[in-house]
């Protein structure tokens, strides 16, 4: 699927992102696997469920997991502009992993650490611990001494005229949407839209090669921005496009 500033991919990102022209795009947001589809139970609208989300989130060995991350990682270097900047979800199972490779990259700097505190978190069914209520998010610029776009005036009025810190309190994703469908991972569009309004400008080139539900695209072209989207599942790309078609038309009866 190709539009004006949107372009969807129902590819293997790996695939995909060698075809992208080294330092084209001002800013990668993305969700990649977390590898945490073991077989164990979570608790979901009152119910127990499986954790289970599907083939691409089966935990594989150290290495294989690994050198996924590392591959990725490298093909966001490399299509990032100097100055361009990387955001990356995960929780423990994969966070440590993806952090110690980025930090590996010579030419990468972490700006932030996010933690995410969900508002409403699913129940630890086994109460042998803690329950798990937040995600990490890494802010990493392309160039150890570039410059990087932060609108710092926009964060701080969003939040009431203090300065916003790297601790955000945020919801699960709205019903509305999820009205084509939903994804297991699908993040809040508030989560994103921060991320978009903090880090670029308008006409600016948004990617995520984790293309998911879309929730990315949705949110960079509703704030004009230029969106690249891959998916390997053929049911979340054509989630994702149903989601930018419903986006088009509300832009275009805005207008």
């Amino acid at each position: 699927m190709e539009k004006e500033n949107i372009k969807l991919y129902n590819d293997d990102c790996f695939k995909v992102l060698p075809k992208i022209e080294d330092n084209s795009v001002d800013c990668i947001i993305t969700d990649p696997p977390y590898f945490l589809s073991n077989d164990g139970i979570t608790c979901k609208s009152g119910k127990m469920v499986s954790v289970n989300k599907g083939k691409w989130d089966k935990r594989k060995g150290f290495d294989e997991v690994y050198n996924f991350n590392l591959q990725w990682i490298e093909e966001s270097y490399r299509v990032l502009k100097e100055g361009g900047t990387l955001w990356v979800s995960g929780t423990y199972h994969n966070i440590y992993t993806i952090g110690s490779i980025i930090d590996s990259i010579e030419d990468f700097r972490i700006l932030n650490n996010i933690t995410w505190v969900k508002t409403s978190p699913p129940p630890n069914l086994s109460c042998r611990f803690f329950t798990h209520s937040t995600e990490t998010i890494l802010w990493v610029r392309k160039g150890k001494k570039s410059k990087h776009f932060f609108d710092y005036g926009l964060m701080k009025e969003v939040n009431g005229g203090k300065q916003m810190k790297d601790v955000w309190i945020i919801g699960r994703p709205k019903k509305v949407e999820k009205e084509f469908g939903k994804h297991p991972t699908q993040k809040p569009e508030e989560i994103i839209e921060r991320m978009i309004l903090s880090s670029t400008q308008e006409e600016d080139v948004v990617l995520d090669m984790f293309n998911g539900s879309g929730t990315t695209g949705v949110v960079s072209l509703r704030n004009n921005r230029k969106y690249i989207g891959i998916e390997l599942e053929k049911e979340y790309f054509n989630l994702t496009k149903k989601r930018i078609e419903s986006e088009t038309n509300k832009l275009k009866l805005d207008v």
